[in-house]
């Protein structure tokens, strides 16, 4: 599983020319599931995702978490980050995994940020989605469940 996590000042997803989630200060997460994961590397996943210490405390140091800042989560589903680009120039994503399963665990992830953080708001799996966002920093952190 890997996680693209941008820290934000705002954040939405459109689909069809409509809005259809919108935070503030927070993370706008891109989640990219493999059809090696399951529920315990997803839990693995939101445990760090939702300790990460990335917002900036009183002296200017990144020491504060999600839940210190009253921070938002925007979630967005993203095979693409499972491309594999080392045979010519046309991606594969045959290391993404199957719509069935990876959706299964998008919507897991979501409903168990819920029970953290008082607002998440989500994209649709498989969807064509327009994403806007105005990077805080900027600060991006790429998290891989291989890795962590």
């Amino acid at each position: 599983m890997k996680f693209v996590i941008q820290r934000v000042r705002h954040a939405s997803v459109t689909v069809d020319q409509n809005v259809i989630g919108s935070i503030q200060k927070g993370f706008l997460v891109l989640i990219g599931v493999s059809d090696a994961d399951d529920r315990s590397v997803a839990d693995k996943m939101i445990r760090k995702l939702i300790g990460l210490r990335i917002f900036e405390d009183e002296n200017g140091k990144t020491n504060l978490a999600l839940k210190d800042v009253d921070g938002q989560l925007l979630l967005i589903s993203q095979f693409t980050l499972y491309a594999d680009c080392k045979k010519g120039n046309r991606p594969s994503f045959t290391r993404a995994g199957k719509p069935d399963a990876a959706s299964e665990l998008y919507e897991y992830i979501i409903a168990e940020c819920k029970k953290q953080v008082p607002v998440v708001q989500r994209g649709i799996f498989g969807a064509d989605m327009k994403v806007e966002l105005l990077n805080d920093g900027p600060f991006t952190i790429v998290l891989d469940s291989d890795e962590i």
